[in-house]
């Protein structure tokens, strides 16, 4: 079959591209925007890709096109396909046809985490022995790429709350039918698709409506949200985790230890690399989801004491005249501030420098930015990229004070952290794109 795929170098996207060849499929695409690690991965894929939208791309005839959730009416190339009758479908759907189809799919949902839970859960599944597929909304630093096919009964895939397509505005974990769920937590995201936290809610309601009764899902017991998720209507085990009384991990960020606690008590520890609380419950669902398909606790502590992240999750990118320079995929403000806090216990009291890009369609719209200034308190000074916002970023950081600085012009933006910056300073860049280029552009300014 031959696929062409519109918005390929999405992460998804460009996921279900690479699994796709692997299944032995034609695939070529395009896409308006094209970035590391992505465009670098499909590249490695010998992946055709074409810059833009053009209709012309219609000439192409593949078998189907394969349209990504961040494709609207209005598009060139899909006015095309609808106006001449061309056969279309969703990624999610096609997806869910023609990979997941069959397999044991353990999915990780939730507004924060699942990237990293889900890498957390493929490698434990890896280091058992089980060489599980997945479709992961990063690059876990362990496998080198974000999407693999495997050829056994296990599949592990991120599952994102964000609609499918503009043809099906269901959220995207509708069509995976998982029989291992991981429920991370809830809170008010998306709100360009979603009116308030309960139309989240709805969906999530219906994720739950699909699993089977010999399945499993494990929630967050601190989560009021899912509660009332599950509250609704279940008809699959629960298994709570994070919360007293039932399985929790903890751990001292300075020593680097794990400790998996049960009803019954302390389970076992290791050595990890990671930090934060988040990250700890981030473990704990994994090891749970992995125990329902067979791998224990002891096994599966082994396999996280080998974790090594996940790609732009405070990953360092380089150090400049005694500064260090970090990315972070965070954008929403509670990511934000957990980002800061884990970056804050591991350099003490040195100063960090928070650099952060309002890029999200939630960020663009303004609908958190009451929050930003309370997410940024644990950051010594705060430098905020306003190109293409609507609403005015240097009014909604004044509660900072001279702590915060905003710039519409990228290179200003550099221009003024490397000023600012010193011996000593760890700079933190967030943003769920590409930010233009500016760790390098920092890192530059920096040596000059």
């Amino acid at each position: 079959m031959h696929i062409h795929i519109l918005g390929i170098c999405g992460t998804f996207m460009g996921g279900l591209a690479q699994l796709a060849v692997a299944a032995g499929h034609r695939v070529s695409g395009c896409d308006a925007n094209v970035y590391p690690p992505m465009s670098e991965q499909l590249q490695q894929a010998g992946i055709a890709l074409t810059q833009g939208y053009d209709a012309g791309q219609t000439a192409v005839q593949p078998d189907v096109f394969v349209i990504g959730n961040a494709i609207s009416r209005g598009n060139p190339l899909l006015e095309a396909i609808l106006d001449q009758g061309l056969p279309y479908v969703s990624g999610p759907q096609w997806l869910a046809e023609n990979v997941l189809r069959g397999r044991w799919v353990l999915g990780v949902a939730g507004t924060h985490g699942k990237t990293t839970t889900s890498a957390m859960l493929a490698w434990i599944l890896e280091e058992a022995g089980m060489a599980p597929g997945f479709l992961i909304g990063g690059v876990p630093k362990n496998f080198g790429v974000s999407a693999r096919l495997g050829d056994t009964p296990f599949f592990v895939i991120e599952a994102d709350e964000y609609d499918t397509a503009f043809c099906d505005k269901r959220s995207k974990f509708i069509h995976y039918h998982p029989r291992t769920l991981v429920l991370n937590n809830l809170e008010f995201d998306h709100a360009d698709i979603f009116a308030d936290l309960a139309a989240i809610e709805t969906q999530f309601h219906h994720l739950v409506r699909t699993l089977p009764a010999s399945g499993l899902i494990v929630s967050n017991g601190n989560e009021a949200a899912l509660e009332r998720v599950l509250a609704r209507a279940c008809w699959t085990p629960v298994e709570r985790f994070n919360h007293a009384g039932g399985y929790r991990v903890s751990g001292d960020d300075a020593s680097g230890e794990l400790v998996l606690h049960g009803p019954a008590g302390e389970i076992g520890r290791c050595q990890w690399a990671l930090t934060g609380e988040h990250n700890r419950a981030n473990a704990c669902a994994a090891l749970l989801a992995a125990r329902h398909v067979g791998v224990g606790f002891t096994h599966g502590l082994a396999a996280l004491s080998r974790f090594a992240n996940v790609k732009r999750r405070l990953e360092t990118r380089g150090e400049a005249a005694g500064v260090t320079v970090y990315d972070d995929f965070a954008h929403h403000p509670t990511a934000l501030a957990t980002t800061l806090a884990g970056l804050r216990r591991k350099v003490g009291s040195a100063r960090i420098l928070a650099v952060f890009e309002p890029r999200s369609n939630t960020m663009k719209l303004g609908t958190m930015k009451a929050q930003l200034p309370a997410s940024l308190a644990d950051a010594d000074l705060a430098f905020c990229y306003s190109g293409g916002l609507d609403w005015d970023a240097a009014a909604t950081l004044a509660p900072l004070g001279a702590k915060a600085q905003v710039h519409a012009d990228l290179d200003a933006l550099v221009t003024a952290i490397a000023a600012q910056a010193r011996p000593g300073d760890h700079v933190l860049v967030m943003s769920n794109g590409g930010f233009g280029g500016v760790h390098e552009k920092l890192l530059a300014a920096l040596s000059a």
